[in-house]
């Protein structure tokens, strides 16, 4: 395995569906889970494809109980292509007849090969080679290379290759109970013998799929042999030895939802047809990802780098620049598995700002779906009695609350209700995103628009939640669940729901202050239509003032309480339930398994409070707590960290991530083993089986982010980049390419103690690097040396 080449020697079944996962090709618009073309669904493969923003919705009996679930839809199998020797066995590798086996990802070109060693009951040994894509300069083309090498004997080959809409949503265990048949109206054809075609539609959404594949092999006669809902052709090879047979399957996909396409099937037929050669396709998509990395440049040494890479792989091939042209947010599990089925969920905060210095257009895209479905947050709100925009927990294709209202506990096989939806606080990273992306691309026609309707919706909902406690002189945000997600009520209380969230309230205060400052930046004309369209008057602003410096937050002990009463709530045996179930991240599972519930102890999944540490700079925060009223030190701060790192079982991949960034900002010794965790969470599968399911998009992103912002201290907060770099021994020396408001392929480079900085020559004015106690002013075409200050800048003044 080298740094551009993820490679598993060997055939493991139980790692198979973790392998599936993270050898998945996409391009933005579509991605293929990485399973052998010789394998349909089973206990060990998961072949799956998945389009973007492409659902469904279907009706399912739970506990006694009608409930409605969207997925994202396991679309047509475009791999199968298998083949036998003499009208034996078809060769899969979990038959006997595997020999060796190698998958290798090229994480450079976007290419996926297999190669494999199989023995037929004759004793004769087939060798045979598979290069797959998922085109990343056409995003509706996909194509599979298999050369067939014969080591030693004659014959013929029996070769099948399908389009199979046979598939459903079962890739997730725990979902099996429900209805998961997606697909209907199966028709299969042919162009021609070396073309055939597959149309359905999903049943609900009524979503048109059109998928067309062309198939080309050496003078072989090909026969078209249709079955119910898979269409398929037959043919034969002779094969000689030392000579090589190559099949080539090139396969073209369309849905409705594509713009300017009225047929898919016309579509996805006339686009194969005029598809060019294997070897045409394969320089093409070698192209496109060549420039994806030029835009996207990190260099890392080490086993981190090589782990890094791979988390940039998945990122740019689930939102690449052709998810600019879609309607689509961010789903948490990339388009790599059917885990959270396919859900967006706050994720984005952890992907936006990565993509924000280097694709900008595509964050303008994911911050647009959040736009269209303003009204459905509307909506949401008004059904709760408030105002605003209340956005889902989890979103789908309308923009309406996604979030299951029972889900299963694995241990008890229990049913169980699911509060989740009192995450309110999503609404916070829709805003937080929309203020980032202008900050960094300089897209101030957006924030004026958009953004602004997003903003100041987000923020009238947070001032129409909050009520004034006479007692406390602070405003109060009751019932809701914060970033943690294991306390969704409190101990033997009827309704779900707490009260004061430290990070709910933090962060309502920080929209309420950006909202009171765009509206002050907005030229009189956009104020004015703003205002007339919206209601919105100075009454409404001098509350919302009144908010953003008196929403009350709980402290107890000298620590941020994550929530009012927190402190009350009981402590855990820690060492017991280590002792005796090892592994305890699902620590509510194991809970509610004993017939307990975790609501009734101080011990958290992820972080909660100290996600202030993750979102805000030391100065931004130390500014925040000042604004309302208290005085963050480095003290308060550490305890605050060191309280709440004791009771965290890191049920998150996104906790490790969180910790590693706020404990490297505070110079910890102890960064490294959480910045472990979240480089290893999806390769390692940490989580106990999730990646199988998909990976997990928003820690990928943010490890890139880490090195990106969190160790530099990179902002670009008032018109300069902003670097207030951290030692970390681990990664001492690291560099990397960014997009700043025009600027393309600025270079960024970190070793102890000093900065690269270099600029490619453009039209745009200079750009100010900030560092602690100096600016330096970089023109463009022109290169610097600076020299870094030995300590970072501690929380306090």
């Amino acid at each position: 395995m080298t740094d551009q080449v993820w490679q598993y020697e060997g055939y493991e079944p139980a790692q198979e569906r973790v392998r599936e996962s993270l050898c998945t090709l996409g391009n933005g618009y579509f991605a293929t889970r990485g399973a052998a073309p010789e394998c349909t669904a089973d206990a060990v493969h998961y072949p799956g494809t998945y389009a973007a923003g492409c659902y469904n919705r279907l009706t399912s009996t739970v506990a006694g109980r009608e409930v409605e679930n969207e997925d994202l839809v396991n679309l047509p199998n475009w791999l199968p292509l298998r083949f036998r020797t003499d009208g034996g066995t078809w060769f899969t590798p979990d038959g006997t007849e595997l020999l060796s086996h190698c998958q290798s990802l090229d994480l450079r070109a976007g290419v996926l090969e297999c190669e494999s060693r199989y023995v037929d009951a004759a004793g004769r040994t087939l060798r045979v080679r598979q290069l797959r894509l998922v085109h990343m300069a056409d995003p509706h083309l996909a194509a599979l290379r298999t050369e067939f090498t014969a080591e030693g004997w004659s014959g013929e080959l029996e070769v099948e290759s399908a389009l199979d809409a046979t598939v459903s949503n079962t890739g997730v265990e725990r979902y099996r109970a429900l209805n998961a048949s997606h697909l209907t109206d199966t028709e299969a054809g042919a162009a021609n013998p070396d073309t055939i075609w597959l149309r359905c539609r999903t049943t609900a959404s009524d979503l048109r799929i059109g998928m067309a594949a062309r198939t080309a092999t050496p003078e072989a006669a090909i026969e078209v042999c249709n079955e119910e809902r898979r269409a398929v052709q037959r043919f034969r090879l002779r094969l000689n030895p030392g000579h090589t047979a190559t099949v080539d399957k090139t396969v073209a996909l369309h849905t409705s939802h594509d713009p300017a396409i009225a047929d898919p099937l016309g579509a996805a037929v006339d686009r194969v047809s005029h598809a060019p050669d294997f070897p045409t396709l394969l320089d093409t998509h070698r192209m496109a990802w060549q420039h994806l990395w030029q835009k996207a440049e990190l260099t890392v040494p080490g086993d981190a780098g090589r782990i890094l890479r791979l988390h940039l792989f998945h990122v740019l091939q689930t939102l690449s620049p052709h998810t600019a042209d879609l309607d689509v947010g961010v789903p948490a599990r990339g388009l790599h598995g059917e885990a959270y089925r396919g859900h967006v969920f706050w994720d984005e905060l952890f992907v936006l700002p990565y993509l924000n210095l280097h694709f900008p257009e595509v964050s303008r895209a994911l911050l647009t779906y959040r736009h269209r479905r303003l009204g459905a947050a509307r909506d949401a709100a008004r059904a709760v009695g408030r105002t605003g925009a209340m956005y889902p927990w989890q979103s789908g294709s309308d923009g309406r609350e996604e979030t299951q209202e029972m889900h299963l506990n694995p241990r008890s096989g229990r049913w169980l209700p699911d509060h989740s939806r009192l995450q309110h606080h999503v609404g916070s990273a829709v805003a937080y995103n929309v203020w980032r992306y202008w900050e960094a691309s300089g897209d101030t026609e957006f924030l004026h628009t958009k953004g602004a309707d997003m903003l100041l919706e987000i923020a009238r909902f947070w001032a129409d939640s909050a009520t004034y406690d006479e007692g406390l002189r602070r405003y109060r945000i009751r019932g809701v669940v914060g970033p943690d997600e294991y306390h969704d009520a409190y101990p033997d209380a009827k309704e779900p729901g707490l009260d004061d969230n430290a990070y709910t309230n933090v962060a309502a205060a920080w929209v309420l202050e950006r909202a009171l400052e765009l509206l002050g930046k907005l030229p009189e004309p956009c104020r004015q239509e703003l205002s007339e369209r919206t209601g919105i008057g100075r009454d409404d602003l001098s509350r919302w003032e009144d908010i953003s410096r008196k929403l009350y937050v709980p402290f107890h002990s000298g620590v941020i309480s994550q929530f009012e009463g927190y402190a009350d709530l009981a402590a855990l045996d820690w060492d017991h339930y280590r002792a005796r179930y090892g592994d305890i991240r699902r620590l509510d599972r194991i809970l509610e398994a004993e017939g307990d519930t975790v609501n009734r102890y101080q011990a958290s999944k992820q972080a909660d409070v100290l996600m202030l540490g993750y979102l805000f700079s030391p100065g931004e925060l130390r500014g925040l707590f000042a604004r309302l009223g208290h005085r963050l030190d480095d003290d308060t701060w550490r305890r605050t960290v060191d309280y709440y790192l004791r009771r965290t079982s890191h049920g998150s991949t996104l906790s490790g991530l969180v910790h590693g960034w706020v404990l490297s900002r505070a110079k910890r010794a102890d960064a490294w083993e959480h910045v472990q965790e979240a480089l290893k969470g999806d390769v390692a599968d940490l989580q106990g089986g999730t990646t199988g399911e998909g990976i997990h998009l928003g820690a990928m992103a943010g490890t890139l982010d880490l090195v990106q912002r969190g160790l530099t201290g990179l902002e670009t907060r008032g018109g300069a980049l902003r670097l207030d770099p951290v030692p970390l021994p681990e990664l001492s020396e690291y560099g990397f390419t960014i997009r700043y408001r025009g600027h393309w392929g600025v270079r960024l480079h970190m070793r102890p103690g000093r900065l690269h900085v270099e600029i490619p020559a453009s039209v745009r004015a200079p750009i100010d690097i900030e560092l602690p106690g100096r600016t330096v002013s970089v023109a463009s075409g022109e290169s610097c040396e600076l020299t870094l200050p030995g300590q970072p800048r501690p929380l306090s003044p």
